[in-house]
């Protein structure tokens, strides 16, 4: 028998097509060697086109999952991925504060890759008033930035003024993804209040990337959970992240999924068995 290993909770909806949401989540913790648990807010209907449908959860069946776990495990570190109503986003707000779950990285899905909404028009506010103060580190994509605060990012110097404008509201760490724009390399910002860190990577020819926030913000909870400080896991999130997409593959009609296998490629053939 082994120790326990750290633990972490992704708080998500399901992604019925396998390569974004929870179960993104619980395959990057898998890879980056913590024990996955999931609370989750609501079941998507999706696959490689896009999402056709969703179904919320009651927000205090949401609540009562992260107890559970939080009450008996315990958690490490914990992300939040789609929220989907004002309800879910004040009873994930509630229960995380009144059980003092640290760190937390705060992913605020608002659509799919694809375009589809995954955050009901009442729920930005409380998003941004209840959840986002809570956050260690909060990982928005151009489009929520915008969402969030009103700044448009065209370039990598207006990302400078989106990363303090999110840190006004609330957060201790900031990390602005900067994939969307497209000149040179993907850099990211990494902001605390006071200094900058860019962090760029090389950009793959690739439009299988379903999943690309989820698997960062995921690989980041799993390095918070091990113990590393935020910097450190943030550069190892963007480095798990990268190799996914470098990885990645079609599947379906539409978008392939970032490969979050990647790292354990390499097993034996079959041999039968």
């Amino acid at each position: 028998m082994t120790e326990q290993p750290p633990t972490a909770l992704t708080i998500a909806g399901s992604d019925s097509g396998g390569g974004a949401g929870a179960q993104a989540d619980l395959k990057t913790f898998l890879a980056c060697r913590v024990h996955g648990m999931s609370a989750l807010t609501a079941v998507t209907v999706q696959n490689s086109l896009g999402v056709s449908g969703f179904y919320e959860l009651p927000p205090h069946a949401v609540a009562e999952q992260i107890e559970s776990v939080a009450t008996d495990i315990g958690v490490g570190a914990a992300k939040t991925g789609m929220l989907a109503s004002a309800a879910i986003v004040t009873a994930v707000a509630d229960t995380v504060r009144r059980l003092g779950i640290t760190p937390f990285v705060v992913d605020p899905v608002a659509a799919s890759q694809h375009g589809d909404p995954l955050l009901r028009p009442d729920a930005l506010a409380a998003l941004r008033d209840l959840i986002v103060p809570l956050a260690t580190l909060i990982t928005p994509n151009l489009g929520e930035v915008k969402l969030l605060t009103g700044v448009d990012v065209r370039t990598r110097a207006d990302m400078t003024e989106a990363a303090r404008a999110l840190h006004a509201l609330g957060p201790s760490w900031v990390l602005v993804k900067g994939g969307h724009l497209s000149d040179g390399d993907a850099v990211d910002l990494l902001f605390d209040g006071t200094s900058f860190v860019e962090l760029p990577a090389p950009r793959h020819d690739t439009a299988h990337t379903h999943g690309s926030g989820d698997t960062l913000a995921a690989a980041i909870t799993a390095g918070l959970a091990r113990g590393l400080d935020v910097p450190v896991a943030v550069r190892l999130g963007k480095a798990f992240v990268t190799g996914a997409i470098a990885d990645s593959f079609p599947l379906g009609a539409g978008l392939g999924p970032v490969g979050h296998f990647w790292r354990i490629r390499d097993w034996p053939e079959s041999t039968g068995a």
